[in-house]
């Protein structure tokens, strides 16, 4: 059995309720189909751009400072979406700490927030498509 799943079981049976809001609040913000367009597109060319000896590759930064970022623009272009419906979204996003902006001048670049949510989508694209392959 998986370490991370034993560890989740004993956290799971003293988890508090304010915890539990948080999850719930994450997972509902993060369904939604716009905001998880959002997310992909924050994930395209999603490469370490950092020598493997350099400490903030991705298999060990906390933050994904190699991660790409967008502007509002540049993420309604990907995903065919008007750029006041993605700057709302990104807002939502924020606030729920599924994305952070860095402002450079006038424009605002947007990134996933830490590897936690690079996770989620990965686990969720993994289960999916693995119930595709027993279908």
């Amino acid at each position: 059995m998986n370490v991370h799943i034993i560890f989740l079981d004993k956290i799971m049976k003293n988890i508090e309720n304010t915890t539990i809001e948080k999850m719930e609040k994450l997972l509902s913000t993060a369904s939604d189909k716009t905001r998880m367009k959002i997310m992909l597109s924050l994930l395209d060319d999603a490469e370490c751009h950092f020598e493997r000896s350099d400490d903030r590759n991705c298999q060990t930064c906390e933050k994904l400072s190699c991660m790409i970022e967008k502007c509002v623009n540049d993420i309604a272009f990907d995903i065919n979406a008007s750029q006041s419906l993605v700057s709302h979204q990104l807002r939502v996003m924020k606030d729920i700490q599924l994305v952070e902006a860095r402002k450079e001048g006038t424009r605002v670049y947007y990134s996933l927030k830490d590897k936690h949510i690079r996770l989620l989508l990965s686990v969720a694209y993994d289960h999916v498509t693995e119930e595709d392959e027993h279908d």
